[in-house]
């Protein structure tokens, strides 16, 4: 309980974008307010999967990855997400669906082939994003946002890291935590 104290403690004062956004029914001045807030990215690799079958390639979670997906829900529970995003594998949407459910989003799909396009980054600007994925893609998609090789693959039976990039026009800041 202290650490979820402390997590919404460090993020609250970190990353002000966590507030909610002011509406407006201007498109222009919606994107102009996108463009000059903090956008900030949440990245987690999949909660624990079923390995009993090696030829499996998309297999679900276990017992103990539907624990984590719950608990990561409940880390991010003071965390107003905009989008919520997975790869199209078993694993990964079904640790994306418990924050989403508790957040009433859905869990998009993006192509862990591309990562951080210019059309990602547009569609993005000024949330905040959750984006689980893998052990080699969610430190490349935090390599390719922050524009220099930092974080290596997550090790394979790590499902702990939380990646954090948060950028405005004028400061970029990535952290990466342990929650277990």
């Amino acid at each position: 309980m202290k650490l979820l104290y402390m997590l919404g403690l460090i993020l609250s004062i970190s990353f002000p974008s966590c507030a909610q956004k002011e509406k407006s029914n201007s498109v222009d001045k919606q994107q102009s307010t996108a463009n000059s807030k903090t956008t900030t990215y949440y990245f987690i690799r999949h909660a624990e999967k079923d390995r009993s079958d090696p030829a499996n390639s998309d297999p679900n979670l276990t017992q103990a990855g539907k624990n984590r997906a719950q608990n990561w829900s409940t880390v991010f529970q003071d965390i107003k997400f905009d989008a919520i995003y997975a790869t199209n594998y078993n694993r990964t949407k079904q640790t994306a669906q418990a924050t989403a459910t508790r957040q009433n989003l859905e869990v998009m799909i993006y192509d862990a082939k591309v990562l951080y396009s210019s059309k990602f980054a547009q569609a993005t600007a000024g949330k905040n994003v959750l984006i689980v994925g893998h052990s080699n893609t969610t430190p490349a998609f935090v390599n390719a946002i922050i524009k220099k090789k930092k974080y290596n693959d997550i090790d394979d039976n790590d499902n702990s890291k939380l990646f954090i990039v948060s950028l405005s026009k004028k400061n970029l800041i990535d952290q990466v935590l342990t929650i277990n």
